[in-house]
């Protein structure tokens, strides 16, 4: 039997120092998409390890089966074996996983948390979400639909993305599970929280950040808008800010904790 997952989307470890960053990416996406992002914050000493969430970097058939517990775990996962060498844990991710990241932190003891374009709620409108409650029986005649726009601001980096073209209706259904408990466990959320949104997201909307934030009841919490970047942020545009960013947050957070 060949290799189920797609070449260069593989789980990635970067071992470096007792302080851990656990990476989860988006949605249809896969560990690729936070790879940049893992060896910039390796290459600043710290130990890395990006999940691969269930159904993502295979084939989008796998997506039917998968359930938002399931994305659940495969974080839970990286967390315990991230544990076996670190003193504390950082849980980054992006859109889905930044979602993901924020509601394993209501669970977990994580030293903070770098939630990048993290949805509030399901950004579907109309008809859409009027089918949300029957979704899964509606997936099973119409299983995908077609994504929405992009606006790449590195066009150059778009063809070495690796996500599946479409959505499947399940997995939305399923995100939407998933929001409901986060959206449940941000103000148990306890530990310091970096918010990094686009301005130019056209997959959720920039106003998810303030709503979020909002929620928190954390005190150490901070919001960084970037202009040039689409959806994925650690990929396109200013990613490098982000990197910069979430570098300077553990830094900052790890001192106050020493």
């Amino acid at each position: 039997m060949p290799p189920q997952i797609i070449p260069t989307a593989e789980p990635f470890f970067f071992p470096g120092n007792r302080t851990g960053c656990l990476l989860v990416h988006g949605f249809t996406g896969a560990p690729k998409e936070m790879r940049p992002m893992g060896e910039y914050l390796n290459a600043q000493g710290y130990s890395v390890l990006g999940v691969r969430l269930f159904g993502h970097a295979t084939a989008i058939a796998d997506m039917k089966r998968a359930r938002w517990r399931d994305w659940v775990a495969c974080v839970e996962d990286g967390w315990h074996m991230l544990a076996d060498s670190t003193d504390q844990i950082f849980i980054m991710g992006l859109s889905m996983g930044a979602a993901l990241s924020l509601y394993a932190a209501s669970l977990f003891p994580a030293a903070g948390i770098v939630a990048m374009a993290a949805p509030y709620d399901t950004p579907v409108e109309g008809l859409e979400r009027a089918l949300l409650p029957v979704g899964k029986y509606y997936a099973l005649l119409n299983p995908y639909r077609a994504k929405g726009p992009e606006n790449w601001f590195n066009p150059e980096r778009q063809p070495g993305h690796i996500c599946y073209d479409r959505d499947p209706v399940r997995g939305g259904v399923e995100v939407d599970g998933l929001l409901g408990a986060m959206r449940a466990g941000l103000p148990k959320i306890t530990a310091p929280v970096l918010l990094v949104h686009s301005r130019n997201d056209l997959a959720v909307p920039p106003e998810h950040m303030q709503l979020i934030y909002d929620d928190l009841t954390v005190s150490d919490k901070q919001m960084l808008w970037v202009e040039h970047a689409s959806h994925p942020i650690t990929v396109d545009g200013d990613r490098q800010r982000v990197f910069n960013a979430a570098a300077d947050f553990v830094g900052r957070v790890s001192a106050a904790s020493a």
